[in-house]
């Protein structure tokens, strides 16, 4: 059998002028064993109320200083999208003095004297309120997670575990949006195995597999900033969005994905290019405008691949730059002879 649910214990705020009153409900509400803050004034009240985020608010209506429809209505404005109940106490118990309650904010009205049985019924339905709303924030986080997890993995490719094409499209777009916004260069680099087929052809599909989810392994080394991104684009296909890097930093990337290529030293039998797996990759950089978009970026980092790939493979190339990474080693090497 389901035992009962306890409710809890609530963190009251007693706002009234009047310290008899307020002695009178502090005793009421600490034998119910709730926690009682007392507060004689509208603005002592707003700070007792954003100090300490109480469950409940007894307020008294009339008060010298601000009566307490307006710390009603500021109560409500400071606590933008959350809330907490309000209930009017006054020795007023017209339909008009409900009526303002409501309209600043208020959530019941209970006419002074307040009689405790009344009192204790009320602080009943305010303690399954609170219940029920913790429930819901509980169950709506675990939602939020869910969906995060789910979302994750709809984004996420199989083979390597890199992020798939979907999550490449999302993630392209939100970066143009950033780095337009903050006028940042964003690069965007499209790679793929040289020769890949022969390499399937040779050694078969199942070491393809393997060769894929290597080359997959080396990308995440190299994608070393948290809002770097390495994508799965299809096939043998990657791509890698690099956020504020410009080209020189790009160059960077490249050829450091190529020495770590190198040194992996996968072998690849029949390619005419190397001895082992290669890469040819196209780079974009560009400071994004309002005419710049994830397909324009994708397209023409696409075309800078086949320019690699016409260069001799095992390169990337960006046409910004006019230049491969062969070429900048070399005029590196000779700069520095």
């Amino acid at each position: 059998m389901r035992a009962p649910d306890i409710e809890p214990s609530l963190t009251i705020l007693v706002v009234d002028d009047q310290a008899t009153a307020r002695a009178m409900l502090r005793s009421e509400l600490e034998h119910a064993r709730h926690h009682v803050l007392e507060a004689r004034s509208g603005a002592e009240a707003l700070s007792l109320f954003l100090r300490h985020q109480p469950d409940l608010v007894l307020l008294d209506v009339e008060m010298p200083d601000h009566d307490g429809y307006w710390v009603a209505r500021e109560l409500r404005q400071a606590e933008p999208g959350g809330w907490t109940p309000i209930i009017f106490l006054s020795g007023l118990g017209n339909d008009l003095d409900l009526h303002r309650g409501i309209e600043a904010g208020g959530d019941d009205y209970l006419v002074k004297p307040v009689s405790a049985i009344v009192l204790a019924a009320k602080l009943r339905a305010m303690q399954r309120l609170l219940t029920m709303r913790k429930r819901l924030v509980t169950l709506s986080e675990e939602l939020n997670e869910a969906n995060q997890k789910l979302k994750h993995l709809v984004e996420l490719d199989s083979l390597t575990g890199l992020v798939n094409r979907g999550g490449l499209d999302r993630g392209l777009f939100s970066e143009i949006v950033a780095a337009r916004r903050d006028q940042l260069p964003l690069t965007l680099v499209m790679c793929d195995v040289d020769y890949f087929k022969l390499y399937n052809d040779s050694l078969g599909h199942l070491q393809g597999d393997a060769c894929l989810r290597q080359v997959a392994e080396l990308l995440k080394q190299v994608c070393r900033r948290p809002r770097d991104v390495a994508a799965r684009y299809g096939g043998e296909e990657f791509a890698v969005i690099l956020p504020n890097t410009p080209r020189s930093g790009a160059m960077t990337f490249a050829r450091a994905f190529l020495r770590v290529m190198a040194k992996l030293a996968l072998p690849h039998p029949d390619s005419p290019v190397a001895s082992h797996v290669t890469v040819s990759g196209g780079i974009t950089t560009c400071v994004p405008d309002n005419s710049t978009t994830a397909q324009g970026m994708i397209m023409r980092a696409d075309e800078a691949l086949y320019a690699a790939k016409a260069h001799g493979r095992n390169r990337f190339f960006s046409f910004e730059m006019q230049l491969d990474t062969e070429e900048h080693l070399s005029t590196q090497h000779g700069d520095l002879n």
